[in-house]
């Protein structure tokens, strides 16, 4: 069964960016079918998509991120890292990282992540 685990710090500060990595265990990131995604939940909204990598390197991004997002991986530790750009206090959200795209089969616990000076 396939895990996922998001690491990364849980404060950043505006005009920084934000970096998260994902672990993923029980499968291979660049052999399984699945598209692997980063989504986050702002506090008292709805969860919100933000991009995704696919096993071959594919990338691609909400519009609304689009211009300050970037998702890649590394395979010999079959991780996938998202970084945010210019990061205003809009961007505090609980951060997931995720199989699937458009729509979640599998997630992580999530990692909060404040954005504050």
């Amino acid at each position: 069964q396939v895990q996922l685990q998001e690491s990364g710090p849980g404060l950043v500060k505006p005009s920084q960016t934000l970096s998260l990595t994902c672990t993923v265990s029980g499968g291979s990131i660049t052999t399984t079918s699945s598209i692997w995604s980063w989504w986050r939940q702002p506090p008292g909204k709805e969860l919100e998509r933000i991009g995704y990598i696919t096993r071959i390197g594919t990338t691609g991004f909400s519009p609304s991120l689009k211009s300050r997002t970037s998702i890649s991986r590394d395979t010999s530790k079959n991780q996938f890292t998202l970084r945010l750009n210019s990061v205003t206090p809009e961007d505090t959200a609980v951060y997931y990282c995720a199989r699937g795209w458009p729509q979640i089969e599998s997630r992580g616990q999530g990692t909060q992540v404040t954005v504050s000076s």
